[in-house]
């Protein structure tokens, strides 16, 4: 399971997500690991990226966490050509 979310303090939501507090799906789904972060300066470009990225296919979130920008591309022009 591959969970988009957003916070101000990384850590914090962690631990509450952690100790089964906040979202159901998570404290369904423990323990939570941390496999991507990105930092934003503003809180409504970090709320944009997440939506973005929660509509995206497992396999596009997969490519991001590994680092795979050429597979994201690929797999956006794919989409497209559906």
């Amino acid at each position: 399971m591959l969970y988009v979310g957003s916070t101000v303090d990384l850590e914090k939501r962690l631990a509450a997500h952690n100790a089964g507090q906040g979202a159901e799906f998570t404290a369904r789904r423990l323990p939570v690991t941390l496999a991507y972060a990105e930092e934003h300066q503003r809180i409504e470009d970090a709320y944009r990226r997440e939506k973005q990225v929660q509509g995206w296919s497992r396999a596009k979130r997969e490519a991001l966490i590994a680092g795979d920008f050429e597979r994201l591309h690929d797999l956006a022009r794919r989409r497209g050509k559906s």
